[in-house]
């Protein structure tokens, strides 16, 4: 859900730009972190947008920490007031409150399309349950039975959508590989027919996210809403069958995320509702999706752009297929193998964050580097803070695997899936997603960009400008 909060920020820009009345500023209270408010109602919002629209996210960050010579600053962000917490320090201090002096926050409008189907419970408090359930399916030992059905799906993505072309456009394909994944590893649905099916809806309801958040007829964010209630009547269905299976034997406790949410139950005793399991899968496919398929599409783009990088990843794989028996699919240690082609996901991760921040919301007054952080404040953490800021990596705009040998980055500062308590649960999914793709795509070919100097769009996550075309050059046989 966390992917979403800095696209809301466009919506909301264009939405009040609309507006009737303004709300002014008031003066700044003594005690609170330096910075500026910036115009009406809008804040600082489309200095803050517009970086990322320029591929340059980072440039909002950098810029207030220089003028203000402080790893703390205050702002105006999607209507509200908010300070920006910089830095490993920031990361640490606000990763280690998580629901003492600080709790997630998203915009209300993220509840029109993902609305709880408990009356009584907020976007935030479904988020917690979620989260204390997920780590029993996420947790590795669990994702090892899961490795060899991920190369099978990634065998017939490359089939379909890779092999016997010379071009192809990498993000589209990237998000099909990825959102065929969850659907096969959350609900079981693999044929690419029904994976259709629910594609295309998918595809209205993550675009309706990132548009004006004004629910009329025929506006993206009122198909997003429709587009939300297709997917979880369809997911609702799969549900009643599965319970049935499930009696009658034909299902396994064990075959993907649907069977451990209908059997685990909480600290109480009680199970999930059919209707909250369909609102958990369905924000499980947007988050698991969205990463996963910027980051894939991201390795392609590094990979096209450093041979030498290309060629460390190639020979580490190619041993890996060598040690294998003909058809024989990926497992967990082939898994364990590939250290230098993870150091090379991890640099993509670090360069191009498909998270770039997230927003908390402050639950009391509290002071942070002797400034006062007053309660309903929302709080902001950027991944750019640390990730290219040459006193946490040297050098930061340098491609360099090598950073993550031995014990790696310092603490709190590699943060592409947060950290503390709301880390990303799916870390270890997205690892094995991430590498499965790489293995199959190396494997298979070497390929060049079509458009040498494609822009970057950050937006909320960074995206090729035109989808990252390549020329594809398959390996002789």
């Amino acid at each position: 859900m966390e992917l979403f909060y800095v696209s809301l920020l466009s919506a909301f820009v264009v939405a009040v730009s609309v507006s009737l009345h303004f709300l002014f500023s008031k003066p700044a209270a003594s005690g609170l972190p330096p910075g500026r408010t910036g115009w009406p109602v809008i804040g600082e919002s489309l200095e803050f947008l517009s970086t990322g629209w320029k591929g340059h996210p980072e440039k909002f960050i950098f810029d207030r920490i220089a003028r203000y010579s402080s790893s703390v600053f205050r702002t105006h962000l999607l209507g509200e007031r908010a300070a920006v917490f910089c830095g490993a320090s920031g990361n640490k201090f606000l990763f280690s409150n998580e629901n003492k002096l600080v709790r997630a926050w998203w915009p209300a409008s993220v509840d029109k399309v993902f609305p709880s189907s408990s009356s009584s419970s907020s976007s935030q408090e479904e988020a917690i349950k979620m989260r204390r359930m997920l780590p029993g399916f996420f947790k590795p030992e669990a994702l090892q039975r899961y490795v060899g059905i991920m190369d099978h799906i990634a065998r017939r993505h490359f089939a379909d959508g890779w092999e016997g072309r010379k071009e192809v456009v990498v993000f589209p394909l990237t998000k099909s590989y990825t959102f065929w994944l969850a659907c096969r590893l959350f609900v079981s649905v693999e044929d690419p027919a029904h994976v259709d099916r629910l594609g295309g809806p998918f595809e209205k309801l993550a675009s309706g996210l990132i548009s004006v958040p004004v629910d009329l007829p025929g506006t993206p964010f009122n198909k997003a809403i429709k587009a939300s209630n297709f997917i979880r009547n369809e997911l609702l269905a799969i549900i009643k069958q599965r319970k049935v299976d499930l009696s009658d034997g034909l299902a396994s406790p064990t075959q993907d995320i649907l069977s451990h949410m209908l059997l685990t139950s909480d600290e109480s005793g009680k199970f999930m509702h059919e209707l909250d399991i369909a609102d958990k899968i369905l924000g499980l496919l947007i988050g698991g999706h969205d990463t996963a398929s910027s980051a894939c599409a991201f390795v392609v783009k590094y990979l096209a752009e450093l041979p030498e990088i290309y060629e460390g990843v190639y020979k580490e794989q190619v041993e890996i297929a060598n040690s294998k028996k003909e058809g024989e699919t990926l497992n967990w240690d082939d898994i364990q193998k590939m250290k230098y082609s993870w150091n090379v996901a991890c640099e993509v991760l670090r360069l191009a964050p498909p998270l770039q921040g997230a927003f908390r919301e402050a639950m009391s007054d509290f002071m942070y580097n002797g400034f006062t952080i007053p309660k309903g404040w929302k709080i902001y953490w950027s991944a750019n803070s640390t990730h290219i800021n040459p006193e946490c990596f040297p050098n930061p705009k340098k491609f360099d695997p090598s950073r993550y040998e031995g014990a790696g980055p310092a603490p709190y500062t590699f943060v592409p899936f947060g950290g503390g308590p709301r880390m990303c649960p799916g870390k270890e999914y997205a690892r094995l997603e991430i590498l499965v793709f790489m293995h199959h795509l190396v494997r298979r070919f070497r390929w060049e960009k079509i458009i040498p100097d494609e822009k970057i769009v950050v937006n909320p996550m960074p995206i090729p400008a035109k989808g990252l075309p390549i020329r594809l050059y398959p390996h002789k046989a």
